[in-house]
């Protein structure tokens, strides 16, 4: 009898391990709230369960006896995966650990308790008590819900009238209604992102790149994300380092993660955030292309509880980035500028916009209007062109 894998969400972003579980003639069922998302029709069963809500989505499992579950790309539905998995059984991580990384606010209270550099950071349920805070730590700081992912609901402010607005922009975005109050770490060189992947408690695997943000929109929100990393090998040696040291404090077994941090100016390593899932914004897609190794594989089999012993360190190949297409303005959308040099560099495109539908500045990962995976021949033309990504891909619109 074919193994029974439940996946949790079903969005344009996790369909690939969907359509990985099916090659391998899995029975695959996918739950959600999201009836029309497009991972339901590959399923050979749907159920509208949302992903949060753990008790209801460990009955559904219980009943459908699953043989393993997958939360891909989803901060939200990791604890659940985690929840279901230990409660049955199943391959996966302590559900306390996952929920620490899947939380802004526990997260920063464990790395602060276990002696990691930690930018000062705070979480309230009301403004007043942020407020008291702010003073304290002052401004710049970043503002954010606990609990959103990609991107969603974040601020930075520069002066301390702000804060009322950016912590309801925040509250809005938050299931837990609970709000991050940070300082802001000056960083050298680009923020780095990437997917790794644990094998036996150990990390076996990362690809690291540098994040890209668009400075002609919201400068919060990624627009791509650039392999290998320009970071020298001293510094990700101690992120390296750091990493395993969290992994064993949290006695996380398997599975992907998903990378954010930033070395300050004088070398010191800062998590950002450590997701327990695989990265959207195509990372598992052009870490494939540039090492060979197969995260979208792996995830499926670690989910199993298969070998997943052929995820070793492998260095990338070449210059590659993924690229999130998006518009700088309000409008109906009118066409894509793609500049003689970046069509010969696109190795895969997706639009997901047709011709004047309305389209919105780009805000948060909620705000994609398609995705690009180009290959460079340099490292300096790679970083040029998506640091300036307006001359050679563009969005039209007509307002």
């Amino acid at each position: 009898m074919s193994k029974r894998i439940l996946f949790l969400g079903a969005a344009p972003s996790q369909v690939p391990p969907i359509k990985y579980a099916k090659s391998q003639g899995y029975y695959v069922i996918t739950c959600d709230y999201l009836p029309d998302n497009p991972g339901h029709k590959l399923a050979d069963e749907y159920h509208n369960v949302s992903t949060t809500d753990k008790d209801a989505v460990l009955d559904l499992a219980l009943n459908l006896k699953i043989d393993g579950i997958v939360a891909y790309a989803s901060d939200p539905a990791a604890p659940t995966a985690a929840y279901v998995a230990e409660k049955m059984g199943l391959p996966g991580n302590p559900y306390e650990s996952v929920l620490v990384l899947a939380r802004k606010d526990l997260f920063r209270a464990f790395l602060k308790e276990n002696g990691f550099n930690v930018p000062r950071s705070e979480s309230f349920y009301n403004l007043t008590d942020a407020m008291r805070w702010l003073d304290q730590i002052s401004v710049p700081a970043f503002i954010k819900p606990v609990d959103s992912s990609g991107s969603k609901g974040v601020t930075e402010i520069c002066d301390k009238k702000d804060l009322e607005a950016a912590f309801n922009y925040a509250l809005k975005f938050s299931r837990e209604k609970k709000v991050v109050v940070e300082e802001k770490i000056v960083k050298q060189g680009y923020q780095v992102a990437g997917d790794g992947f644990i094998v036996n408690g150990k990390l076996a695997f990362r690809c690291w790149a540098d994040e890209h943000f668009d400075k002609l929109c919201n400068g919060l929100v990624p627009i791509g994300q650039t392999f290998p990393t320009s970071h020298n090998e001293n510094l990700l040696s101690d992120a390296h380092k750091e990493t395993q040291r969290l992994l064993n404090l949290l006695n996380m077994k398997t599975g992907a993660l998903n990378f954010d941090f930033l070395f300050s100016e004088d070398g010191k390593f800062y998590f950002l955030e450590l997701g327990p899932r695989n990265g959207g914004c195509l990372i598992p897609e052009v870490v494939k292309y540039a090492t060979g190794i197969d995260l979208i594989k792996a995830t499926v089999d670690a989910a199993l509880g298969l070998d997943c012993n052929y995820v070793t360190q492998t260095n990338v190949k070449g210059f590659w980035s993924s690229y999130m297409v998006h518009s700088l303005t309000d409008g109906a959308f009118d066409g894509l500028y793609i500049s003689k040099r970046a069509k010969e560099m696109i190795v895969e495109q997706d639009i997901y916009v047709s011709k004047n539908n309305q389209v919105k500045q780009y805000s948060g990962s909620n705000d994609t209007l398609g995705m690009m995976i180009l290959k460079y021949p340099s490292m300096d033309i790679m970083l040029d062109m998506i640091d300036n990504m307006e001359h050679d891909i563009r969005v039209i619109t007509n307002s």
